[in-house]
């Protein structure tokens, strides 16, 4: 391994589409099939040659860094490629917790980037994808281009589209809330919300529509955790009843919801509004890319 750190930005998703089934695999997860995007909001994660593997946040977390998704996701590539992972990985978090934003899934696939980086490893190694696929099943995601298509349990690529235009997001969710993806998939399993089919959305990304595609944002899982947590529906519904939104959904299972904005200073009016009503919220935009190595400063 080199003696030089890396600094990496690790991007937060949406889904453009997310459809949950009642089938399960042979692993007992449910059948998803999940559309993402990549969005600009990120956190940076760095890392650096060290004596032995610790892991930081900042602000500082509040549970065992071997918890940490980044801290799993070292040891499964140190034991893969029977390396020692000797690096201290920090992450300065911008992406909310328990949002439904892959935070989680984006640092742990940053690091699986860094050390394939340090160690000579091709990015396009399916080992890594195996790694991403164990650590979480948004984690190979952020190790491809975005948007895609991911089937079985949501965490296999099934198809790559046509780079979407920088269009403009707002994410906004509840201070102080939070949704249980264990509880929400109980939920689901009580009283299933049937899913649109993906095709249609996949059909227009394929032929380079994005307008059409946005047109077609689904999210059946985002259908419970709004019964789960009513505040998550206060947002989706004051969302909808605003000017300048082309599509509105939850992210993932919550508790943050986004807004495809038709224009920049729309985008920019939403944010500051749902922040006047005492939300966290932030502009951001569609990305092409999903985690970049970011070039050293000169």
């Amino acid at each position: 391994m080199t003696d030089r750190s890396l600094t990496l930005s690790a991007p937060a998703k949406i889904n453009l589409y997310l459809g949950v089934h009642t089938e399960r695999d042979d692993r007992g997860y449910h059948r998803v099939d999940s559309l993402m995007a990549a969005v600009g909001l990120a956190d940076a994660v760095t890392v650096t040659p060290a004596q032995a593997l610790t892991v930081q946040t900042v602000p500082a977390s509040d549970f065992p860094m071997q918890k940490n998704t980044a801290y799993r996701a070292a040891i499964a590539m140190a034991e893969r490629y029977g390396r020692d992972a000797n690096v201290c990985v920090t992450i300065e978090k911008r992406i909310p917790l328990c949002a439904g934003l892959g935070g989680p899934s984006t640092d742990a696939a940053a690091v699986i980037v860094a050390l394939a980086e340090l160690w000579g490893i091709d990015r396009a190694d399916p080992a890594l994808d195996d790694i991403a696929r164990g650590i979480g099943a948004d984690v190979p995601f952020f190790l491809h281009t975005s948007p895609a298509l991911y089937v079985g349990g949501g965490d296999v690529l099934a198809t790559e589209y046509p780079v979407l235009p920088a269009t403009p997001v707002v994410l906004v969710k509840p201070h102080e809330t939070s949704v249980s993806t264990v509880e929400a998939y109980r939920r689901f399993d009580e009283s299933p919300v049937p899913a649109e089919k993906p095709d249609a959305i996949a059909s227009v990304l394929r032929a380079g529509d994005a307008e059409a595609a946005y047109a077609l944002v689904h999210n059946n899982l985002g259908v419970i955790s709004a019964q789960m947590e009513p505040r998550i529906q206060a947002v989706l519904d004051w969302l909808r009843a605003q000017e300048g939104t082309v599509a509105v959904d939850v992210c993932g299972s919550g508790a943050c919801s986004f807004a495809i904005c038709d224009t920049v200073a729309a985008a920019a009016h939403l944010a500051g509004a749902a922040q006047q009503n005492g939300w966290w919220a932030c502009t951001t935009e569609l990305i092409p890319n999903t985690v970049q190595i970011d070039a050293p400063k000169k």
